[in-house]
């Protein structure tokens, strides 16, 4: 891609500057080289680093981290909804609408909130695999692992043992079956399944 690109970075999920969790959004004149993609998220050295392209019904949206191209960010998703605003691309009452490897996607704005309406897809249980084994210690309590195409969900046995939890981030990264990223979640409540 030649030529100037700019870039907004966004603290998505904060109300507040230096919280949350940040990415990058560059909205494209046109679509690039996924190669020179990948080098920009690398620079940018996020988590996530959007990119959209408008099309007649909206925006290609993909999201790439430094290593690689991912098929779904609810945080990069966020952010890039609220840079179109912010910057006129969209009205205030426009949803804006996102195509991307997981599906159209769409955000909306309600009471000074941004909605995200994201594919539901519930966890199908599964054995955890070895690096995710090794990545949350072998004395982990897992009570039941479930994968979704985007990720795994784990739940272990208790409150406690969710936060005495010390993840081996090197370990993760492993984890050649779902290389673009982790996320350590607790949940109140039980889990059905």
């Amino acid at each position: 891609m030649s030529g100037l690109q700019r870039f907004t970075q966004v603290d998505a999920f904060a109300d507040r500057p230096f919280a949350g969790n940040p990415a990058a959004v560059c909205l494209l004149p046109a679509p690039a080289d996924p190669e020179w993609m990948q080098q920009v998220a690398r620079e940018m050295n996020l988590a996530e680093t959007a990119f959209l392209v408008r099309r007649a019904d909206g925006f290609d949206l993909r999201w790439f981290t430094p290593a690689v191209e991912v098929d779904l960010c609810g945080h990069a998703t966020l952010a890039s909804a609220h840079v179109l605003w912010a910057e006129g691309h969209l009205k205030p009452a426009e949803t804006a609408r996102f195509h991307t490897r997981s599906g159209v996607l769409t955000a909306s704005r309600q009471g000074g909130l941004i909605w995200l309406d994201f594919p539901a897809t519930p966890p199908e249980p599964a054995s955890p695999p070895v690096e995710l084994r090794r990545g949350l210690g072998e004395s982990a309590a897992i009570k039941y692992v479930g994968r979704t195409p985007f990720d795994y969900l784990v739940e272990l046995s208790s409150e406690a043992e969710v936060r005495s939890l010390a993840p081996s981030m090197s370990a993760l990264a492993g984890n050649r079956a779902h290389p673009g990223g982790h996320a350590i979640t607790m949940l109140r409540g039980e889990l059905l399944h």
